[in-house]
């Protein structure tokens, strides 16, 4: 276990599996995480990811900015719409598919996971 802090700045943007704007945050990569990663996500005005989950890994999500639905099950047949100052929890394996609701606002979200591999545990439906 290091003994000190680890400060990370993103210095930009990179494109996800998930086909999503993302600011690296804490991850094994930037900080030597052996448990959890964090980043900030964008999803542009009227953009989605591509439908997806985590194998393996439970994620939750702090809404700062804007109004997206996620659509999640087999099928994502199941729906619900969440707004800044939200919180979500998705459970290992879930398939699920966000989906900024505005043509004109992104949506910014803190995601969290308990994998130090930031995108490693992705599977692209």
């Amino acid at each position: 276990m290091s003994d000190q802090i680890i400060t990370v700045r993103p210095q930009g943007t990179h494109l996800t599996k998930q086909q999503l704007p993302n600011f690296e945050g804490i991850s094994a990569k930037t900080a030597g995480s052996k448990r959890l990663c964090m980043h900030l996500v964008v999803i542009p005005p009227g953009g989605r990811a591509v439908a997806h989950y985590h194998d393996g890994y439970e994620t939750a999500i702090y809404i700062i900015e804007g109004k997206a639905e996620t659509r999640y099950g087999k099928n994502l047949e199941h729906s619900t719409i969440n707004e800044a100052g939200d919180f979500l929890f998705i459970p290992p394996n879930l398939p699920h598919q966000p989906i900024n609701l505005s043509d004109t606002e992104q949506v910014i979200a803190v995601v969290a996971r308990n994998d130090p591999n930031e995108q490693e545990s992705v599977v692209v439906l």
